[in-house]
């Protein structure tokens, strides 16, 4: 199961487990960009559901299990940017937005999964938080928030669930290349008077490696966690962003 997963990192999640053969449910808040993805993808199923409401999550995995027969792999992709302003100006609605989708959404979807996953006695939950998590980013407090509440989600899901094999681990990525990134330069640019160029070698400045990070990089580093040659990893936090020293 991929939360999020018709475009982006969870569409591109969901494209790799396909291509080697698993079964794959998706679920999407946008009926329209879901509906795309499963024509476009043969053998992608899914549902929309928002992960931020309970009821819809129950729902959603009833229908996952139905579908597949059980699940063995979580990707906890949803999420949302938030709002990008001073802490003091903050709307309580934006806040607890971000806090609903991003960390307890992933509560939801986890509490879901974790039963039948007790019962084969095996699985795996791949949470998506973020590189600011260990930069910290100004004006987007309800963000980093939310995203670093994943880390403490994940670590005690590791402890809790190993003695029952089911491994937990998160994935941060950095600076994607894709259009929500390449959107958050230009932005940037716009907002600095500054041509394209070098708003996006400020953004690089502060990555050792100077480097975007494709939606495929996640997608692999998430099947490689969801294998077998990775039966031993978990409750780690796993940075795919060319190492992130700093964000401003």
């Amino acid at each position: 199961v991929v939360t999020a997963g018709a475009s982006g990192i969870g569409l591109a999640i969901a494209q790799k487990f396909l291509s080697q053969g698993a079964q794959v449910f998706i679920c999407d808040v946008a009926p329209q960009t879901l509906e795309l993805a499963l024509i476009e993808n043969e053998g992608l199923k899914g549902a929309v559901a928002d992960v931020g409401a309970p009821s819809s999550v129950e729902t959603f995995f009833k229908d996952a299990l139905n579908v597949m027969g059980g699940i063995d792999v979580l990707v906890n992709n949803a999420g949302i940017g938030g709002s990008r302003i001073r802490t003091e100006d903050i709307d309580y609605t934006d806040w607890d937005d971000c806090i609903r989708i991003n960390l307890s959404g992933m509560f939801y979807c986890a509490k879901q999964v974790i039963p039948a996953m007790k019962t084969q006695g095996s699985g795996c939950i791949i949470n998506i938080s973020t590189s600011s998590a260990k930069t910290g980013l100004p004006n987007r407090l309800p963000y980093v928030a939310s995203k670093v509440g994943v880390l403490g989600l994940s670590h005690n899901l590791a402890r809790e669930l190993g003695p029952f094999n089911i491994r937990c681990n998160t994935l941060l990525p950095g600076l994607m290349d894709n259009p929500r990134g390449r959107g958050l330069v230009a932005n940037y640019a716009k907002e600095n008077s500054l041509s394209i160029e070098v708003a996006e070698k400020e953004f690089l400045k502060f990555i050792s490696l100077k480097s975007w990070i494709k939606p495929s990089e996640i997608a692999e580093t998430a099947y490689y966690l969801a294998s077998e040659s990775a039966r031993h990893i978990t409750g780690q936090e796993i940075a795919v962003d060319g190492n992130c020293e700093w964000e401003q």
